[in-house]
């Protein structure tokens, strides 16, 4: 019943705004006792931005760091610009215990560049030298009994298969 009522309003105030005939449309319409006014949005042109905002030599200097002990995130970012030139470099740990480093370079003649550099964070353990000699026992003798192979099983080509076309398509 909201909706009829909702619907009726909107096509009442469409009609008292001048786009729709006010009389009936297709059936005897019920008298209204009042109808809200309507208010008419007046939209003013694009206003064209100052030829001042532009700035021939943009510049700017970038970064931050994040290292959360809690929650083991470690990362870094520094990026600057100076013109057309863009430098900078990021660095995060990624899933497997790597750190990755990256260092880029973009500007109208050669693009973008990247180089990536790939790091452990756990250093291998250094293994300290023994200060006696460590006594290594003798080896002791095997005797197998030799390996009995069976003879290789001999391949027959099988004869070619023929194929139809299917009978009946699926869709």
């Amino acid at each position: 019943m909201a909706f009829k009522f909702i619907a009726f309003a909107a096509l009442l105030a469409v009609a008292s705004a001048g786009i729709l005939p006010a009389g009936p449309i297709g059936y005897a319409a019920t008298p209204v006792g009042y109808a809200a006014p309507v208010a008419k949005a007046v939209i003013a042109a694009p206003v064209a931005k100052a030829v001042e905002d532009y700035d021939p030599h943009p510049q700017y200097n970038f970064a931050y760091e994040i290292q959360d002990g809690l929650t083991g995130d470690n990362k870094h970012q520094h990026e600057f610009r100076d013109g057309d030139v863009v430098q900078g470099s990021y660095s995060l740990v990624d899933a497997d215990g790597f750190k990755r480093t990256v260092d880029y370079t973009a500007d109208p003649l050669n693009g973008f560049n990247a180089v990536v550099h790939r790091e452990p964070l756990v250093q291998k353990a250094v293994v300290a030298k023994a200060v006696a000699p460590v006594a290594y026992a003798a080896p002791v003798a095997k005797i197998a009994a030799p390996v009995a192979y069976a003879a290789p099983v001999a391949k027959f080509a099988a004869a070619p298969v023929a194929y139809a076309a299917p009978t009946q398509y699926y869709h």
